[in-house]
C-alpha cells in the first residue's frame, strides 16, 4: 500500500476466498497484485443451536438495515392507524360533550349513586397521569444501570483473562450537560511506546466493547485506544438504541475528545467511526476546532447516505417522530440484512445483551435520515485527512455514497478502499485481519 496523499485501491476477492486481488491507482502508478489467502471452510457442526436458529430467523444489522422498511408506505399506513387511535383515546374523556348538561349531570349522579358515593366523576386522559411518566423514567434508568454494570464487568473480566499482559483495559464514567452518564473505556499498551491515539465510535445498536480485538491490534502498533458508548448504547444512559438527537452524540464526542487530548498532550489523535459512528465523526470534524485537534479520521461502512422508499416520507418523518418518537414498527425488523459472512461473528453479535436487536424506533430512524442529509449537503467542506473503507455488497449503508465522499471532499489527503463481496461489518468479516492491516498501515504513514 502506498503512503501517497491521494490513493484509491479496489480489492477483489475470489468467490471462494482463495485469492485476494487489489488494484492501486495513484497519481501516476497503477499496479495490480495478488495475495494468496488460505481457504476458509465453515463446518456446520461447529454452529450451535443458537446459530442454526439465527440462520432461519432474520438478523438485525449495524444500522439496523431497516430504514427503508421503517419509512415505507406500509409502515406509514400503520403509523396513521396508530395516530388515529391516539386521537380517539385523547377525545375519549370528552365524548359526553354532545349531550346536554342536565343529561350529563343526571348520568353522573346515577353512576355515583350506584357506587354509593356522592363524588363527581372526573375523566382524565391516561397519558396525563404523572405516575405513568415517572414509572417509565425509572424503568429506563434501571435498564441503563443494568447495561452499565454489564459493560463494567466485561472490562474487569477482559483484564483478568488477558494472559499476555500487553494491554491494560480501563473504564471511566463522566456526566454530560444534559445529566446523562457516559460510559467510556480505554486500551493502553504496556510493552510498546505510545506514539498515537485513536478515539473509537461504534455503530448503531452496538457498543465500543465489541472492538476489543481491534483495539489490541492497534495497541501492538503503538496506539492507545479510547472508546465511547454514545447515548442509548452500551453502558451509557438512555433507552436502549433510542436516539433523541444525534447532535447529542456529536457534542459528547467533542467533550470526550477534549478529555482524551488533555490526558495525552503532544500525541497525534485520530478518530475511528463505524457506520452511524462514522457519520457522527464526519459531522464533528466539520467544526474547525475538532478539525484542528485530529490528525485524521478512519471510517468503515460510514452512513453517508440513506435513501427512503418514497420522497413523501422525508417530509412526514419529522412529524411522525415528533408525535410518536419511541414507537417501534415491527415491519422494519423483518427487512433485516446480514452484516457479515462469518457465522461465528453473527452468533457473538446477536447473543450479546448489549447489542440491541429489536425494531428500530421512529425517532432514531428520522435522526439517521437527518444526519445523512446534512452530510450530503456538506461533502465539499471536508478538508481533514481521511481513510474510508467499504464493502461492495453492503446493503446497510451505501458504498457508492463513500465513493461520492471520496470524490467530492476537498481533502488533499484522502484514501478509499472498496472490498469486493464484503458486507457491512468489515472488522467482523472473514478478511478482518486484512482490513485491520490496511488501517494500521494508513496510521503508520501519518505518525
Amino acid at each position: 500500500m502506498s503512503c501517497s496523499s491521494t490513493t484509491a485501491i479496489i480489492f477483489l476477492t475470489h468467490p471462494k476466498f482463495k485469492n485476494f486481488h487489489f488494484l492501486t491507482i495513484g497519481n501516476s502508478i497503477r499496479t495490480k497484485q495478488t495475495v494468496a489467502f488460505p481457504k476458509t471452510r465453515i463446518n456446520p457442526l461447529l454452529l450451535s443451536s443458537t446459530a442454526q436458529r439465527m440462520a432461519v430467523e432474520p438478523l438485525t444489522s449495524g444500522a439496523s438495515g431497516r430504514i427503508n422498511a421503517l419509512f415505507s408506505l406500509r409502515a406509514l399506513r400503520s403509523l396513521l392507524l396508530l395516530l388515529n387511535a391516539v386521537v380517539l383515546l385523547l377525545l375519549l374523556p370528552f365524548r359526553g360533550k354532545a349531550n346536554s348538561g342536565d343529561n350529563a349531570g343526571k348520568d353522573e349522579r346515577q353512576e355515583s349513586g350506584r357506587k354509593g358515593s356522592a363524588s363527581t366523576v372526573v375523566r382524565v386522559p391516561w397519558a396525563l397521569l404523572p405516575w405513568r411518566n415517572a414509572t417509565m423514567a425509572v424503568d429506563h434508568e434501571a435498564a441503563s444501570a443494568v447495561r452499565r454494570s454489564q459493560a463494567i464487568r466485561r472490562v474487569f473480566q477482559d483484564d483478568d483473562d488477558d494472559d499476555d499482559d500487553d494491554t491494560v483495559r480501563e473504564f471511566c464514567l463522566f456526566s454530560t450537560a444534559r445529566g446523562d452518564t457516559l460510559f467510556t473505556q480505554s486500551w493502553t499498551p504496556i510493552s510498546v511506546q505510545v506514539r498515537g491515539l485513536v478515539v473509537l465510535l461504534h455503530g448503531l445498536n452496538e457498543h465500543s466493547g465489541r472492538y476489543t480485538s481491534f483495539a489490541k491490534r492497534l495497541n501492538a502498533n503503538g496506539f492507545k485506544v479510547y472508546g465511547m458508548d454514545w447515548v442509548g448504547h452500551g453502558g451509557t444512559d438512555g433507552l436502549h438504541a433510542y436516539v433523541h438527537s444525534l447532535d447529542d452524540a456529536v457534542v459528547d464526542l467533542k467533550i470526550f475528545l477534549d478529555k482524551v487530548l488533555a490526558e495525552n498532550p503532544g500525541l497525534p489523535c485520530f478518530c475511528f467511526g463505524h457506520s452511524t459512528g462514522g457519520a457522527i465523526v464526519l459531522k464533528a470534524v466539520l467544526d474547525p476546532k475538532v478539525e484542528a485537534q485530529v490528525a485524521g479520521i478512519i471510517m468503515t461502512s460510514p452512513a453517508v447516505a440513506i435513501q427512503p422508499t418514497h420522497q413523501i416520507v422525508m417530509a412526514l418523518a419529522p412529524v411522525i417522530s415528533f408525535l410518536v418518537p419511541r414507537y417501534q414498527i415491527t415491519v422494519a425488523n423483518k427487512k433485516s440484512r446480514p452484516v457479515s459472512r462469518d457465522p461465528q461473528a453473527l452468533v457473538e453479535k446477536y447473543s450479546d445483551p448489549l447489542v440491541y436487536t429489536g425494531p428500530l424506533r421512529v425517532r432514531t430512524g428520522c435522526e439517521l435520515l437527518r444526519i445523512t442529509s446534512y452530510l450530503q449537503q456538506n461533502l465539499r467542506k471536508f478538508t481533514v485527512p481521511f481513510f474510508v473503507l467499504h464493502g461492495t455488497d453492503d446493503t446497510v449503508t451505501d458504498p457508492q455514497a463513500s465513493e461520492k465522499l471520496y470524490k467530492e471532499a476537498a481533502s488533499t489527503d484522502k484514501t478509499i478502499r472498496l472490498f469486493q463481496g464484503l458486507l457491512h461489518d468489515l472488522l467482523f468479516e472473514l478478511e478482518r485481519e486484512a482490513v485491520t492491516d490496511d488501517i494500521i498501515e494508513w496510521l503508520n504513514c501519518r505518525v
